[in-house]
């Protein structure tokens, strides 16, 4: 057995990860999109695919799916093993992938998304089943809920000499709003985990709420906007969580009663649906909301933009207005989508606040905003200078990472402990100080490597 990574090894994006499992056969695990100072113009499968027999999917961001369409150009032709939601969730997200970097030519689109339909297998949680081989040797796999974002996992792999490798996927933080936190495995031989967040703990729940609750009343204090540039799977929809709980709370005389919420992003009002439809899927907390007859995903002053034209109206709206409102869209990296109009409009204005409430990438607009923000600086947009007037903040509690604390514990909580623990998707020093800690708290009969 032989693990060859083909992504997300020096940085955090690109997952896909290779389990030569015999002489004759592999099982791809992801195959994302790399992004930010990773993202190269040959998007190409560069290695081998002849014995791959299956891919399976940890969940839909597109830095673990964003590869696909260029696999099936490459030769693959097995099957594409995800969970129930995830499933319902990837063609819409390999759709979108398609019509912003690659082409608009509907023949073109609908031949993909036919092959990606053809192709995906949709599997129950905690539930084995039977991979594919080019030989007759027996393989293995179970999806486990990972707490990340809807429908995403981990995944237990058995192989024919009874090795069981575990591949973390990304790992939700624990406490985050609507889905429970991952449960560890009962056992693995060797792990293959993430270590986005590997140098760092978050703020905890409540302190992370309080927080969000100050800067956004600080910063709709002098009538200005908001933006908070978010992923349209999964961080979209836990603020949208959290902005409920906060407008519920406030008494009717509150500025929380009048501030509207607009989520500008189709892709990520599809994902709010596709959350609704999985409420089975929730933790028991989100549940309780819902018996209650609260929407915590459709409130009252939640306005969703779908056109582009309507796009544009609400920018020329907001800048003629003075009325302070919250504005989540993609790109959680600010990398494109239409965050990146705002931005370009919005931040050389002094009443304007930036909050970043995920991981921003090396080379990416969001990492440069972060940087040079504070200092009263700039960054390039659309090949044009735009100075930061804007406030610049984070908030790093509300991650959909797990945190150090919480990729220890992942590993500490299994009955057996991996003998062998590949570190992964993440930069170099979180990597480092995260395989320091494991070998701190294993100690020396656990072989901790940082993946090449």
């Amino acid at each position: 057995m032989q693990i060859k990574h083909h992504g997300a090894v020096n940085g955090v994006t690109g997952s896909c990860h290779e389990l030569m499992a015999s002489k004759n056969t592999s099982i791809l695990i992801d195959c994302g999109l790399f992004q930010g100072e990773d993202a190269g113009i040959d998007l190409s499968i560069q290695f081998d695919v002849s014995n791959i027999t299956a891919l399976i999917v940890t969940h839909c961001h597109i830095d673990h799916v964003g590869r696909i369409p260029y696999l099936f150009a490459a030769g693959f032709t097995g099957p594409i093993y995800t969970s129930i939601a995830s499933a319902s969730l990837l063609p819409l997200v390999i759709e979108d992938a398609l019509k912003v970097g690659v082409t608009r030519d509907e023949n073109i689109i609908n031949t993909c998304l036919n092959l990606l339909n053809k192709r995906i297998v949709a599997v129950e949680f905690n539930s084995w089943f039977e991979l594919p081989t080019n030989d007759q040797a027996p393989l293995k796999a179970r999806l486990q809920r990972a707490g990340h974002i809807l429908g995403s996992a981990y995944v237990e792999i058995d192989t024919a000499d009874k090795h069981r490798v575990v591949f973390s996927g990304d790992l939700g933080a624990p406490y985050t709003p609507l889905l429970p936190a991952p449960k560890p495995p009962y056992k693995a031989d060797t792990l293959v985990i993430e270590s986005t967040y590997g140098d760092k703990n978050h703020q905890g729940r409540k302190q992370r709420t309080k927080t969000l609750k100050k800067v956004i009343e600080t910063a709709v204090a002098d009538n200005g906007i908001v933006l908070i540039p978010a992923f349209s799977i999964g961080r979209t929809q836990e603020l949208l969580y959290e902005l409920e709980q906060l407008i519920h709370n406030s008494s009717k005389q509150s500025p929380w009663r009048t501030i509207e919420v607009i989520v500008d992003s189709p892709m990520a009002a599809n994902f709010t649906v596709q959350y609704r439809q999985f409420k089975n899927l929730w933790d028991s907390e989100a549940k309780k909301r819902l018996a209650k007859g609260r929407h915590p995903l459709n409130f009252e002053s939640l306005h969703t933009i779908n056109s582009h034209k309507e796009h544009m109206a609400v920018i020329n709206y907001l800048s003629q207005r003075k009325k302070p409102a919250i504005i989540l869209a993609a790109s959680g990296m600010c990398q494109g989508g239409r965050i990146v109009n705002y931005l370009e409009n919005f931040l050389p204005d002094k009443t304007t606040d930036v909050i970043f409430v995920g991981y921003q990438g090396r080379g990416t607009l969001g990492r440069d905003i972060q940087k040079y923000g504070p200092r009263g600086g700039y960054v390039f947009i659309n090949n044009e200078k735009v100075h930061i007037k804007a406030q610049i903040h984070t908030i790093s509690g509300y991650s959909a990472h797990a945190d150090q604390n919480g990729l220890v514990k992942f590993v500490t909580g299994m009955r057996k402990k991996p003998r062998h623990i590949k570190l992964v998707h993440g930069d170099d020093n979180a990597k480092q100080v995260l395989a320091q800690k494991y070998r701190e708290v294993l100690g020396k009969e656990v072989e901790v490597e940082i993946g090449e």
